[in-house]
């Protein structure tokens, strides 16, 4: 029997580190340049945040109807049916934890050692490639440790994000503001509000709010887990939320506008602006630091869903939870991680997972209706229903549908990646308890 582990605190931070990652710090300078004022830009972030919180209050009434670890893949395969379970679970797999980590840890590999200072020998994938180990020896191994350091990193890192906002309050309330409207180069005044501008903008800011739903994939590791892993959600995103307006309120008014229009370095600038190099450098290793719990989240997130797949009879038994943890299902997940982090770019991997992921989570947020209608209102609460879902899900889909027009290759991938889903699912659902179980009723 599994130990219940997480507490409020815990699970809490593990939705701030797989929330807080390298969009927050690089993804205001485009912004800045699509929309053509500061204003606009902290509005698109503002905007964000408010569909992530529809997001967390949907999956919030999943999870205190559904409160064993697992899932999109456990919200899907009961409410809907194993094969679309069987899918998000896949996605899980390939992209939603294995291409983010990657991610991560290509990213904090770049920030935690520049090109300018790293040693020839010593590329970005090595480094990549020790961290995620790391990861995977210290939750693989040391469950309750690695639950304790993970909680207490995320607290560091917002301990030292806060005395950055601190200091940047300070310089700034006492330096002359670079505020108002930006013009762009030969431009009399700001660029006219560009609908389409805001939802491209949106679309990736949405994908820094995307760790909103990490403390479901642990809800059977939680005492009052009905209670707890919705509030997680929740608090964990509005404190997010706050800390992403502070910090790009920061970024986009530190500086000369012109020095971080379409620029993506905006948190270094910035700190360049505010205090010189010395902040930079701080700056750069807050980032890391970010990064890094980022990648030890999922690790710590992602074995857990395919476990309960294991449970389930759709992936192997080998990676069930034996013990207190599922050493099979982590040491899959590191594996599958290393392999992208040596094979795929991360431009690549951030579209490949702004789709994906957006596909998954409106699906999930849609199985409410289903669920709710089947079982009644009163064994499904949902806040705000029917608008808060279904807010959430057409912004979500409205953002994959734009990345699509975008880059039309996207979807084909997807199409893909969901074919051999459904051919794995045929070829072992004979052996699932649970799926025929599902399927003869």
């Amino acid at each position: 029997m599994l130990e219940r582990s997480f507490s409020l605190v815990s699970l809490t931070a593990l939705v701030i580190a797989s929330m807080i990652g390298a969009g927050v710090f690089t993804t205001s300078g485009f912004a800045l340049a699509d929309l053509g004022t500061p204003g606009r830009v902290l509005l698109a972030w503002f905007v964000g945040g408010l569909i992530a919180f529809c997001g967390a209050l949907s999956y919030g009434a999943l999870a205190r109807r559904l409160t064993e670890s697992g899932g999109e893949y456990l919200f899907l395969s009961r409410a809907i049916h194993p094969l679309v379970g069987f899918l998000a679970g896949w996605i899980s797999l390939l992209a939603g934890f294995t291409g983010a980590i990657a991610f991560a840890a290509t990213a904090f590999a770049a920030y935690a050692l520049p090109d300018e200072i790293r040693p020839a020998w010593l590329s970005h994938d090595v480094l990549a490639t020790v961290v995620v180990i790391g990861a995977g020896l210290l939750h693989g191994r040391y469950k309750q440790g690695g639950v304790r350091s993970q909680t207490l990193t995320v607290g560091v890192k917002l301990g030292l994000i806060t005395l950055f906002l601190l200091y940047a309050a300070m310089t700034l309330f006492l330096a002359p503001w670079h505020g108002g409207p930006v013009l762009m180069p030969g431009a009399n005044a700001p660029s006219p509000f560009s609908l389409s501008a805001f939802a491209g903008s949106l679309m990736w800011i949405s994908l820094s709010y995307s760790g909103f739903n990490a403390a479901i994939y642990v809800a059977g590791e939680v005492r009052n887990a009905a209670v707890l892993v919705p509030r997680a959600m929740v608090v964990g995103t509005l404190v997010v939320m706050a800390v992403y307006l502070a910090l790009n309120a920061v970024f986009v008014y530190a500086p000369a506008p012109e020095a971080i229009v379409g620029q993506q370095d905006v948190a270094t600038r910035a700190a360049v602006a505010l205090g010189g190099t010395p902040l930079a450098i701080a700056v750069r290793l807050i980032i890391a630091l970010a990064l890094l719990t980022s990648v030890s989240a999922m690790v710590m997130a992602g074995p857990r869903v395919y476990a309960r797949m294991a449970e389930d009879g759709v992936l192997p038994t080998l990676f069930g939870v034996q013990g207190e943890v599922s050493s099979a299902a982590i040491a899959l997940q590191v594996l599958l991680a290393i392999v992208v982090i040596w094979i795929a770019e991360l431009q690549e991997l951030l579209s490949y997972l702004g789709f994906t992921l957006s596909l998954s989570a409106a699906a999930t947020v849609a199985s409410l209706f289903v669920l709710r209608r089947r079982e009644g209102a009163q064994r499904v609460p949902v806040p705000g229903y029917p608008f808060i879902p279904t807010l959430f899900v057409v912004c979500t889909l409205g953002f994959a549908g734009l990345a699509a027009l975008r880059r039309p290759y996207e979807p084909l991938v997807e199409v893909v990646t969901i074919a051999v889903g459904i051919i794995f699912y045929l070829l072992i659902k004979k052996h699932s308890p649970i799926v025929n179980k599902v399927e003869a009723s």
